[in-house]
């Protein structure tokens, strides 16, 4: 017990931040909806909403979350996207079966619905959870893929602090009537088609983060541009950031004068934010947006002297 009581203290800070789901809904509510319902993949009934226009965003919400968690991000990002919101297997209005939560089942999954969906590429952001969903979907099915943005999600299990692999080993069904008085409890319990699953789904969640992994080699296949975005107190170490992006080709020589060195992928790295917290921060959206649609938000001294963008 005295692991799950330490490890309860930093989900105890993600359900604070998941507080705002509650006033935060609004802002999703306040966007209507363009289509949204059920679609069943691989055995699983997977609820979706798409709001805006623009060019698509399927975007993927962290573990015992939800697609509404990402209210004030949404509200930015309709403005110039469509976006495709999933509620991941298991959470949100997706019900739970006895299939093993896996990110390489999901990213199967996230490949057809953007079929299903009749999109044939898109560009994806995911946080946490659903940012190694979005690189599953990524490594698996790169033509479903323009652009990827991972938010405070690693390539293999070493990348934690260490005092975080104990801690996520506890996670289970035990937590579940620890956990009953949190916004993530409450926000689960409110959508979910068997709110009795909760304890089920901690469980399977649990065993998933016990399973070592390691996709270091796969990162090396992504073609796509990626981008990168941590807080500057994250639940990775630093160290394993910068490995991160230097799989992908960036940091690894001076960008030169010109910039001709640079790397097409990009790393961010948010002050003042941690993993629990980085999915609501106001720098989040023009931070991604600029990467999204193939823009610089900045000028090379060359081209500032000149007075060009």
């Amino acid at each position: 017990m005295k692991f799950l009581r330490t490890f309860f203290v930093p989900l105890l800070g993600a359900a604070m931040a998941l507080a705002t789901l509650l006033p935060v809904a609004s802002h999703a509510q306040e966007s209507k909806p363009v289509k949204s319902g059920y679609l069943s993949v691989n055995g699983v009934n997977y609820h979706y909403q798409v709001h805006g226009k623009g060019e698509p965003l399927l975007l993927l919400h962290g573990g015992l979350g939800q697609f509404e968690m990402f209210g004030p991000v949404l509200a930015r990002l309709v403005k110039t996207r469509q976006v495709i919101g999933v509620d991941l297997y298991g959470h949100g209005r997706t019900a739970l079966t006895d299939r093993p939560v896996s990110l390489i089942d999901m990213g199967e999954d996230m490949a057809q619905i953007i079929q299903q969906l009749g999109y044939g590429q898109v560009d994806v952001m995911g946080y946490s959870m659903g940012g190694g969903v979005g690189f599953r979907l990524a490594v698996q099915h790169p033509e479903r893929v323009r652009r990827l943005v991972l938010v405070s999600a690693g390539y293999a299990q070493d990348g934690f602090f260490p005092e975080m692999l104990p801690m996520q080993a506890q996670v289970g069904a035990a937590m579940a009537d620890m956990m009953k008085e949190t916004p993530m409890y409450k926000s689960y319990v409110a959508v979910a088609p068997r709110p009795q699953d909760f304890p089920k789904l901690l469980d399977q969640m649990g065993a998933m983060m016990r399973k070592p992994y390691d996709y270091a080699e796969d990162v090396k296949k992504l073609a796509m541009p990626v981008m990168l975005v941590y807080g500057d107190s994250d639940m990775y170490r630093p160290e394993h950031i910068v490995k991160f992006y230097q799989l992908l080709g960036g940091g690894l020589k001076d960008a030169g004068w010109g910039r001709e060195n640079m790397a097409k992928n990009r790393l961010a790295i948010l002050p003042g934010f941690t993993h629990y917290d980085l999915f609501l921060a106001p720098a989040l959206v023009p931070t991604v947006l600029p990467f999204l649609d193939g823009k610089s938000n900045t000028a090379s001294w060359a081209q500032q002297v000149e007075g060009k963008k």
